[in-house]
């Protein structure tokens, strides 16, 4: 039938379907929803773990994961729903933005999404919804940077916030009864980039064994390969040139060249000419008067006699980060080709002492006095592979997050604090505020009082109590208050010295914001056709 008849022509494909309006904002919705519940029981420093095991055909055996990083859980998650997909997305972006807070950003954005099905379904307009929800946002943000304070970066304040902040991080961690050595070992290995957010000059070792608090902090740089044999286990004052090269004379590169002779004479001469180009690159090499050579690429036997010869020591086959660790640790150039041994002092690098190591029952080379002293190494020791890999995770987010407050250097009280006074001044701007944007003002004050709630019920307690009393706590002036997950109480910030990065708050708050407000703004959901596999 045409248009006149009231019935519209088919515009999608047989298979193709579409939700339409309330049925479109349902599933994203409970999708969202879904996901944010998925991970709330991870959030707060009692928080429970996750097991994520793959599954399907020959996959029973491989490594499983245990971990509360809410980035973690996501990232293994495979879901349809596109809302679910756009938490995870938003989860993925607060982790390389800031390392840490990805649990919190999907939870306040399921919660935010929560509160906004409620408003719609009193027939009040996403639009609206939306405008209030942006007057919150903008007021949460002016009182989270209200609420905080800004150190100098060489006071002892500073560094005082910083064990602090590492602490706080690593209370909701695997390692949180070792947190004050791991705060320590973490400040320290920060402070030494001097003002850098480059993590490439912090390496983290995994080696099973041990305990976890066997874990140390090494100053200096460490590589997971061995001197070749042949050469000094130690080198003072090396200079060091790193190269991805080819060291592998007897290969023919071109795939499918067939070398056709009449005698093994012939044979013969292939080799010796291979052997004279190879020679003719070592001399090359040389040029630069290295004491030690990193190759990326394997080292043949015949190049490697040359360079033991000449006094060179060979690292070969290093892995590709672990050259490029190198190269920025010491300040050398990765160079592929050796026509230009004039730019040596540009090209090599420099270190006062190379060293071959044992640590646990491996041999490693460790590069002590590198040329930018930024560089140093963690250490981490554990009884199995699962508890490295989250001790790992832990520290990695810690390290995250205090680069991002060296960098910001504004920090604010931890326990729930800011979160509760952001609500706080959302709910006295709903009292200005006409019409009814105001309900999804105060929808968006409630959203935020669920974090601290939620962290009272992962720690077993009663939040309703925990929560009044904190807001009583707030009204009489006392605005260091937070939440003691220790004793369940609420205490004082100041006093239990329990801070966090401002940055971190304020990422999450906006992206999650942004995240709820895209969601809510949809009213059609288009599900393409499958593509059909044409029989050949």
């Amino acid at each position: 039938m045409d248009i006149v008849g009231n019935v519209l022509p088919q515009v999608l494909k047989d298979e193709a379907t579409e939700d339409k309006g309330e049925m479109a904002r349902l599933q994203s919705f409970v999708g969202a929803i879904a996901v944010a519940d998925l991970v709330k029981t991870t959030l707060g420093p009692k928080g429970m773990d996750k097991i994520l095991k793959p599954t399907g055909p020959g996959q029973e055996m491989t490594h499983i994961t245990v971990t509360n990083d809410g980035a973690t859980i996501l990232k293994s998650m495979y879901v349809e729903n596109p809302a679910a997909k756009i938490l995870i997305e938003i989860s993925k972006t607060q982790d390389e933005e800031v390392g840490d807070g990805t649990t919190t950003v999907a939870v306040l954005a399921g919660e935010l999404l929560r509160e906004g099905e409620k408003l719609i379904q009193k027939r009040i307009h996403p639009q609206h919804v939306i405008a209030g929800w942006r007057i919150a946002r903008d007021v949460a943000l002016k009182t989270l940077r209200d609420i905080s304070s800004e150190n100098d970066i060489e006071s002892q304040e500073f560094h005082n916030d910083l064990i602090k902040i590492a602490r706080t991080t690593l209370s909701s961690k695997l390692i949180t009864s070792d947190r004050d050595y791991f705060a320590d070992l973490c400040v320290k290995a920060v402070l030494r980039l001097k003002g850098s957010s480059n993590l490439d000059y912090i390496q983290i070792i995994k080696l099973p064994g041990g305990t976890i608090r066997d874990s140390y902090l090494d100053d200096g740089f460490i590589l997971k390969k061995q001197i070749t044999i042949g050469c000094k286990r130690r080198i003072e004052n090396a200079k060091i040139l790193v190269a991805n090269t080819a060291m592998d004379y007897d290969k023919i590169k071109i795939y499918g060249t067939k070398v056709k002779v009449n005698s093994m004479d012939k044979v013969a001469e292939i080799e010796a000419a291979e052997k004279e180009k190879m020679k003719h690159k070592v001399d090359k090499i040389l040029k630069f008067q290295p004491t030690v050579f990193v190759n990326r690429q394997l080292i043949y036997n015949y190049p490697e006699q040359l360079l033991a010869d000449s006094g060179v020591t060979v690292i070969e086959h290093a892995d590709f980060e672990g050259m490029e660790r190198v190269a920025a640790a010491t300040g050398a150039e990765i160079l592929s080709t050796f026509d230009a041994p004039e730019r040596r002092d540009q090209v090599l690098g420099h270190c006062d002492l190379i060293e071959e190591i044992m640590i646990g029952e491996e041999k490693m080379i460790k590069f002590t006095g590198c040329k930018k002293n930024e560089a140093c190494t963690i250490v981490l020791r554990g009884s199995s592979i699962h508890i490295l890999d989250e001790v790992d995770r832990s520290i990695h987010d810690v390290l995250c997050v205090l680069i991002t407050t060296v960098k910001n250097r504004r920090v604010v009280w931890g326990g729930g604090n800011s979160e509760m006074q952001m609500a706080a001044a959302c709910e006295e701007e709903a009292k200005k505020v006409q019409g009814k944007q105001a309900l999804a003002i105060e929808a968006y004050a409630r959203a935020l009082r669920q974090i601290p709630t939620i962290i009272c019920d992962n720690g077993g307690y009663d939040s309703a109590e925990l929560i009044q009393n904190f807001k009583v706590e707030l009204q009489k002036g006392n605005l260091s208050s937070g939440l003691n997950m220790n004793d369940g109480t609420v205490g004082d910030m100041k006093e239990l010295g329990i801070k966090e990065c401002m940055r971190v708050k304020e990422q999450a708050v906006m992206a999650a914001s942004e995240a709820a407000e895209l969601i809510m703004r949809v009213d059609d959901i288009v599900k393409c056709a499958p593509r059909k596999r044409e029989r050949a």
